[in-house]
């Protein structure tokens, strides 16, 4: 088990109450639903860096390379590929 540490949230009342009734209607303690919402919304944080990460390095992949897939050829491509066709999908200048 992780070490525990303490940490104080100062919350608008009416927060708290929304959480405690949330924590209620679930089953668990006000204190299990906040940690378990915090653990979200920082998994959340990490994902959507790690999208934008990602975002940003195919974008400068597109600068460098000047080469895309237009959408409706891949979808087409796809397509194909789901009925075990033979298809071959080709980059294009930007």
């Amino acid at each position: 088990m992780c070490p525990v540490s303490t940490t104080s949230l100062k919350l608008p009342e009416e927060v708290k109450l929304q959480a405690m009734t949330a924590a209620k209607d679930m089953g668990i303690t006000p204190h299990a639903f906040m940690v378990e919402a915090i653990k979200q919304a920082s998994t959340n944080a990490e994902l959507r860096r790690l999208f934008i990460e990602d975002s940003n390095n195919a974008r400068n992949e597109v600068l460098k390379d000047d080469k895309v897939y237009e959408s409706d050829k891949v979808f087409k491509h796809l397509k194909a590929r789901i009925g075990n066709k033979k298809s071959t999908l080709k980059a294009s200048n930007w």
